[in-house]
């Protein structure tokens, strides 16, 4: 990099577009199949008293049951010589009309009840949801029923009963999320700036839980109309000569094997309607949803894409435990896959330690986690490069060779342990398991060797703390496990992201020193991911700084520190305080950043 000192270069950032709502429905397959089918039904039922159909009630008995593709009758006709086809499309409406209302409806009061019993709490909570309870005793369709049998039959009466038994199916799945959300930071932070419960509730509460509410309506729209049938079907519903798709279905169950076609038909469109709904519901609970909005709506597969355009030559391995060479990692976006990681190499040798520096969003985590293929796919595509681990392309072995790697040569830090141990297993166990998946030992031999991981580590009364959860330890017991979890089956590699990040300073010095004096033990390899270079200057042997998915710079950590070419590296030095300094370390850093300003104007 010697000539870089003299070059000045702006690096322009390319702000990709967030795609829309539609572009995201549209993106996935099933969800878009699903809204054009609904919209070509709603569309064909609408229109139907513009389309050239009989009348769906006229009735001639001299017709009675013609077939398929009989002419004016392209569906045939019914016991009545009804027509098939007219009774089939003003059917569907009356159909969707009810089912839709009836979902709204439903939706409506279920979710009001929801988020104000989960908001509320208290006696609120308990007096709605006794109420709630006492609904759901009774099996829906049954109350169904019973309403309609009180009411009269009639389609608005089976409306009035379908909408009152779904409203406890809304009312649960709301309150259960509306709990959880109540009690979160950004909803404490609400209330603190003042803002009363009802606006609380319809701007804090009710986008998150919208999607839910929206994948619920979507899923129940499909019941109502299969339960309206239902009730229809009994003679409860639409009364005759009124057509909807139950009763069709109801006429037709006694010529179900003498003349099956007349069945065939609105069975289907019930088939069509209730699929196509249910599949734009999952798309559209997507589109809603700004954290799944990644240009691509499928959720994480179980194996990282790995989708190399080209893959370069082996390069010598020179006793490097790790070297990766031209690695590329991209993200699916609207417009195809959009590069995080630019043709990253370095290389890192037994007993070394490596740190990779740079601001948050640089592509230092996701260099680390493409290593092993641990990017999330979609919408994370490995594009290409390889990955050389005791000289074999990790990147050209199958799923189960690189899982025997994970754990067992390479083993990773989190950066947060209380987000990756799980809260439910005692950290004891979590280290046996570890142990167990690549070791042929009994529980009793993997949870002592457990405590003997945890005494390496230091962490403060191993044997009673191997019993204990993880939200029982501070946050550096937490970060030790972690660490005693990675040297479980004696790795070659470890790759540290960030551990001392959530970390207070006596804390955090306590987790480095430990670090390092592993490494000198056991001859480890060590990449550690930072974005303080004081941090880098205390433990790496060598550095590579990231900018924008790529390595700026690199070298032993001595000669960066001391003779830094590139700017960006200037400037992550600078920001370093130093002892003393006080004032004079932010005029330092104003004036380089103005030196700068002034070079690229």
């Amino acid at each position: 990099m010697s000539g870089s000192a003299t070059m000045k270069r702006v690096e322009v950032i390319k702000e990709s577009r967030r795609p829309t709502a539609w572009q995201l429905l549209m993106n996935n397959t099933l969800a878009a199949i699903g809204f054009y089918l609904i919209c070509a039904v709603i569309l064909v039922a609408v229109a139907a008293p513009l389309l050239p159909i009989p009348n769906p009630d006229a009735t001639s008995l001299a017709e009675r049951f013609l077939p398929f593709g009989s002419p004016g009758h392209l569906l045939g006709t019914d016991h009545l010589g009804r027509d098939v086809l007219a009774r089939l499309i003003w059917g569907t409406q009356v159909s969707l009309l009810v089912g839709i209302s009836a979902s709204v409806i439903a939706a409506f009061f279920g979710s009001a009840i929801g988020l104000v019993s989960g908001y509320a709490g208290g006696r609120t909570d308990n007096l709605m949801m006794r109420g709630i309870d006492m609904l759901m005793a009774f099996p829906y369709i049954l109350l169904a029923l019973a309403i309609v049998a009180v009411l009269g039959p009639g389609l608005m009466n089976a409306l009035y009963a379908i909408s009152v038994v779904n409203i406890p199916f809304f009312a649960r799945n709301i309150r259960g999320i509306t709990i959880g959300l109540s009690h979160r930071e950004f909803v404490d932070a609400a209330r603190l700036s003042g803002k009363g419960h009802l606006s609380i509730i319809l701007t804090e509460i009710l986008p998150n839980v919208l999607p839910v509410i929206v994948i619920t309506m979507s899923t129940t729209v499909g019941w109502m109309i299969l339960e309206t049938a239902g009730l229809s079907f009994l003679g409860l519903g639409a009364q005759p000569p009124q057509a909807d798709l139950g009763s069709m279905l109801g006429e037709a169950r006694t010529q179900m094997f003498t003349h099956p076609f007349v069945a065939t038909a609105p069975g289907l469109m019930v088939f069509i309607i209730v699929m196509s709904i249910n599949l734009l519901g999952d798309g559209v609970r997507d589109a809603l949803d700004p954290r799944l909005r990644a240009g691509a709506l499928s959720r994480p597969r179980a194996v990282t894409r790995i989708e190399r355009r080209d893959t370069p030559t082996a390069q010598p391995a020179g006793g490097a435990a790790l070297n990766v060479v031209e690695l590329e990692t991209s993200f699916e976006g609207t417009k195809g896959p959009e590069p995080a990681v630019k043709g990253v190499s370095f290389s890192l040798s037994k007993g070394e330690c490596l740190g990779l520096i740079g601001e948050s969003g640089s592509g230092k985590s996701v260099t680390a986690l493409s290593l092993l293929g641990l990017v999330a796919s979609p919408p994370g595509i490995i594009t290409g490069g390889r990955v050389d681990i005791d000289g074999e392309d990790i990147l050209s072995m199958p799923e189960t060779k690189i899982t025997s790697y994970r754990g067992g040569k390479v083993a990773y830090v989190f950066q947060d342990p209380l987000t990756t141990l799980h809260p439910l297993f005692t950290i004891g166990d979590q280290v046996a398991e570890a142990i167990r998946v690549h070791q042929p030992v009994s529980q009793t031999e993997a949870r002592a060797k457990a405590v003997e991981l945890f005494k390496a580590v230091r962490l403060p009364d191993p044997e009673q703390r191997s019993s204990a959860y993880p939200h029982e330890l501070s946050g550096g017991q937490r970060q030790r496990v972690g660490i005693a979890m990675a040297l479980a089956n004696d790795p070659d590699i470890i790759i540290a992201d960030e551990p001392t990040t959530a970390l207070d300073v006596t804390v955090q010095a306590e987790i480095l020193r430990l670090l390092q004096v592993l490494r000198e033990e056991r001859g480890l390899a060590l990449l550690f991911i930072t974005h303080d270079f004081g941090v880098v200057a205390q433990i790496c042997d060598k550095v590579a700084v990231m900018r924008y998915g790529k390595i700026v710079e690199a070298g032993a950590t001595s000669e960066v520190l001391r003779n830094p070419q590139h700017d960006y590296t200037k400037r992550l030095i600078a920001c370093v305080p130093k002892p003393g300094q006080g004032r004079a370390f932010l005029e330092g850093v104003r004036a380089l950043l103005d030196r700068e300003a002034r070079g690229r104007a």
